[in-house]
């Protein structure tokens, strides 16, 4: 009997039989001694400082749950997946040997939903989808397992109340992420527009774009792809309401909020602020507690800090941007790239370029801080210390 057409946005029922092998996958003892340590590891040259908040977060952890669940109670039915569950190489490869499959894409880089029927089962990952494309699962006539993580959702409620209200969305994000991909399809689906800003620049032009109204066609040329169709910069930035990809920099966010406002102060005037902007901090909580944790372990003054998690990963990016700013500090992966006492593969906040660093791990005795971005599993996080651990004794 088919259950085409069905939605399952919670567990699906299968949570004790799937249990045992999401800890199997994902534990790592290690981490557990450290956390159970007051997050230290010392040995005679090393010190390692594990942050107070570190991987999977709770939306990401019913995510990838979920997706098991899927496998088991759909033993006998293809299942597909939109995109990464998450952002994490190590996770979605596990779920590829379980035989969940990426949908492929068209010539034109749509979804080809074409071959799905209702016996057929597709897991939406934890950013979401575009509401085009929920539109065409739905149509589809499949079963929908809906991961996406609840603070995401309270994002797009935000931008669909904005739109209804005729204010235009401005998000801090990346237009090419997932997340803001959804996230700015709930405005438009809501008969809103948005504009998305990567950074403090790129929102210093739109608040000169405010105040100024000025050269709207130098301006189009830097936001084309970050814009709804049609977005006319005189016109739009009227009545605006900000909001920001849960993954963001939360200092940042706040900083561009706070331009914008002031932004509309000069151009409309004080009295008229009410009328003309809103704002809501969307950074998810998670995300919150992991910016912090990071900042804390600066009171450590460790000599470098490993930040790990997926290249892709944004919040991952932003936790070492942060840790950068009081130590050397680097992005990995995972375990493989600590290549050797000399050599490790890293990526810098903001470049998508690998890059492979000489002397790295000095000689003397040294305090490592640890942290992991919320789409790390602690197996990941292990591995890595273990490594370390290694390398540090082949120093010796």
């Amino acid at each position: 009997m088919s259950d085409g057409g069905a939605v399952y946005r919670g567990s699906l029922g299968k949570r004790s039989e799937v249990a045992g092998v999401l800890r199997e996958d994902y534990h790592s003892r290690l981490i557990e001694t450290i956390c159970n340590n007051g997050y230290l590891l010392n040995t005679d040259s090393l010190q390692i400082c594990l942050a107070g908040q570190f991987g999977f977060c709770y939306g990401v952890d019913r995510a990838v749950e979920m997706a098991y669940e899927t496998v088991e109670r759909f033993a006998d039915r293809r299942i597909f997946i939109t995109n990464e569950i998450i952002h994490n190489p190590d996770v979605n490869r596990q779920l590829q040997r379980m035989g969940v499959r990426f949908l492929q894409k068209d010539a034109q880089g749509q979804l080809a939903l074409e071959e799905l029927d209702a016996h057929d089962v597709v897991i939406i990952p934890a950013f979401g989808a575009s509401a085009d494309l929920q539109r065409r699962l739905v149509e589809a006539g499949c079963v929908l397992v809906d991961t996406t993580c609840g603070s995401v959702v309270r994002v797009w409620k935000r931008v669909e109340k904005l739109a209804r209200e005729g204010f235009t969305s401005i998000i801090h994000g990346t237009w090419s992420h997932e997340e803001t991909i959804a996230t700015a399809s709930r405005a438009m689906a809501a008969g809103g527009r948005y504009i998305v800003v990567r950074d403090p620049q790129q929102a210093d032009m739109v608040c000169e774009m405010i105040r100024t109204q000025g050269q709207p066609q130098q301006f189009m040329s830097t936001f084309a792809r970050a814009c709804s169709p049609g977005f006319d910069p005189l016109n739009d930035l009227r009545r605006v309401g900000f909001a920001n990809q849960t993954t963001m920099l939360a200092s940042e966010s706040l900083a561009i909020a706070e331009s914008i406002r002031r932004a509309m102060i000069e151009r409309f005037g004080e009295g008229h602020l009410a009328g003309n902007f809103r704002s809501f901090d969307t950074i998810c909580s998670a995300t919150q507690d992991r910016q912090d944790a990071i900042k804390e372990l600066a009171a450590w003054q460790p000599h470098l800090l490993l930040v790990v998690g997926g290249f892709n990963s944004s919040n991952t990016s932003h936790l070492c941007e942060i840790a950068a700013e009081f130590t050397k500090a680097f992005h990995i992966e995972g375990a493989d790239c600590l290549i050797s006492a000399q050599q490790i593969r890293h990526k810098m906040p903001g470049s998508k370029e690998l890059l492979i660093t000489e002397g790295w791990l000095p000689e003397k005795p040294l305090r490592v801080g640890v942290t992991a971005g919320a789409s790390t599993p602690n197996r990941v996080t292990g591995a890595v210390i273990e490594r370390l651990l290694e390398l540090r004794r082949e120093k010796q």
